[in-house]
């Protein structure tokens, strides 16, 4: 049974209210194609013979009885595993544990389909950081391709980087019918300290450290299988799926390779199965995410100094649940959301630090008990957000869940609602006649909040390159002798979100 949050902060209350008000006309469509798709029941039901002969012929003897009998759970996995990208290589094990998880069960698991997974990290700077943003919408078409079979119960996903964990969020609200678990990998361990490979960029971008120098360093940074450990779009991602109830309690940062991983990987399959209806829980994705798990989900990035890529993605992610988020929206919580994470970009922690310093557990119990987040929505764990205070752990080799620390462990890393590092949001809205923008307040230092500087505008590419000419950075252009003046600012005209193009992934800011 849900727990209403107590003394819900009004600003939180008026929010919520605005979003239901402003999409009641398209949340009720959406309710209601989610409902008659659910009253077509288990949908393999109504396949043909022929069809159904074909969607289990690759299967054993044990899956092929039991997809044949209809009163077992069927789970479609889909997965963006590629082992080109460390935070996507430890998904290779999943679908086999995910598969045995589900036959002890007496049930099923099929691999339903992958989706690509493109890594910003890798293309920055490069042609196909063009592909980045458009990849998301393939993702949720591809994820989309893969359930179309009709064979499944409910489906898992499997994916953590930039547009992939959106991708997969649209295609499960397009499929809301069923019931849906977020399946992360977990962080690589702690490599070169974040300090330490600042400091050697920043003598590479002197000329001070060779190629080779830099080279060491990044790859003593990103070392490992894991999601790359400093608090960007991906462990955002982790953080928000937890927020929602999408993922188990606590299972968004447990490195990979580790048995505690495996248990959840496991179990996320078991309690899949109850979730569905012939496990007696039926937890359609349609009813467990509505304005309130999306409000959470922009609390819990506000508070955490996320990602300022999720002003973009959870807007369309709400928006694939039939509910209209807005950046107004965004910075109304802000103002009411006290800033209670430190980790590199915004300080010189990884994600492991927060991890250690008491995780996702200590940042529930501080935003729940300051009424910040709705602890009455339903999740995969088949409570509500109030058992999200605990997190899992090992005894003689079974899964627990016991309550998580009642103090932060480091407060350099992780603080209380009453002692938190800002009062306000890491993230707020820029409004000017320059335009609208967001800006991640949380990894700027205070005396830089406010520059004042002579701007020179360009008006496209070979315009701005030649701005930006003169600081030692870049060769002569022998198609201008634009110089950039010390303290002198330059823009880029009709770079903007709203331009449908947005930044174009940093090229050449960064060594």
């Amino acid at each position: 049974m849900a727990t209403p949050t107590p003394h819900l902060n009004a600003t939180v209350a008026d929010v919520t209210r605005r979003i239901r008000e402003r999409s009641a006309e398209r949340r009720a469509l959406y309710e209601a194609r989610m409902a008659d798709q659910h009253r077509r029941g288990v949908h393999r039901g109504e396949l043909s013979c022929g069809n159904l002969a074909h969607g289990f012929a690759a299967c054993g003897e044990t899956d092929k009885n039991s997809l044949k009998l209809m009163n077992s759970a069927n789970l479609g996995i889909i997965s963006a595993y590629n082992d080109m990208l460390s935070a996507h290589q430890p998904l290779e094990t999943f679908p086999e544990i995910i598969k045995a998880a589900a036959r002890d069960m007496g049930s099923t698991a099929q691999f339903a389909g992958g989706v690509p997974a493109m890594c910003d990290g890798v293309t920055q700077g490069q042609p196909g950081m063009e592909l980045s943003l458009f990849s998301r919408d393939v993702i949720a078409m591809a994820a989309a391709v893969g359930l179309s079979h009709n064979m499944f119960d409910a489906a898992l996903y499997l994916g953590v980087c930039d547009k992939i964990v959106p991708g997969l969020f649209i295609a499960a609200a397009r499929f809301g019918h069923l019931p849906a678990m977020f399946v992360p990998a977990g962080p690589m361990e702690s490599g070169l300290p974040n300090k330490e490979k600042a400091r050697i960029r920043q003598l590479f971008a002197e000329g001070k450290a060779s190629r080779e120098e830099l080279l060491e360093a990044e790859a003593a940074s990103y070392h490992s299988p894991g999601t790359c450990t400093f608090y960007g779009t991906a462990n955002s991602n982790q953080l928000m799926m937890e927020m929602m109830g999408l993922h188990l309690p606590g299972t968004s940062f447990v490195n990979p390779g580790t048995e505690l991983r495996e248990a959840l990987t496991r179990f996320a399959s078991e309690q899949a199965i109850r979730n569905t209806e012939p496990g007696g829980d039926y937890r359609p994705f349609y009813k467990q995410i509505d304005e309130r798990a999306i409000v959470n989900a922009v609390v819990g990035l506000l508070a955490s100094g996320g990602s300022t890529n999720h002003t973009l993605h959870l807007v369309a992610m709400a928006a694939a649940a039939g509910l209209t988020l807005t950046w107004d929206d965004f910075t109304d919580l802000s103002a009411v959301t006290p800033s209670l994470m430190q980790v590199y970009p915004n300080g010189q922690a990884d994600i492991n630090h927060f991890q250690a310093a008491g995780g996702m557990s200590y940042l529930f119990r501080e935003l729940l008990g300051a009424g910040l987040i709705h602890g009455d929505i339903p999740t995969v764990f088949g409570s509500d957000l109030t058992a999200y205070t605990r997190e899992p752990c090992l005894e003689d080799g079974e899964l627990v869940w016991k309550e998580g620390p009642e103090k932060s462990l480091d407060e350099n890393v992780l603080r209380g609602v009453t002692t938190p590092f800002h009062a306000t949001g890491g993230l707020t809205v820029l409004d000017g006649n320059l335009g609208r923008g967001v800006i991640k307040v949380s990894a700027v230092k205070p005396e830089h909040r406010v520059v004042e500087a002579p701007v020179k505008t360009g008006h496209r590419r070979s315009h701005v390159r030649r701005l930006r000419q003169g600081a030692g950075r870049h060769p002569p252009d022998p198609r201008g002798s634009g110089r950039r003046a010390a303290g002198q600012t330059q823009g880029w005209r009709h770079r903007a979100p709203g331009c449908g193009q947005g930044q174009p992934g940093g090229p050449g800011r960064r060594p």
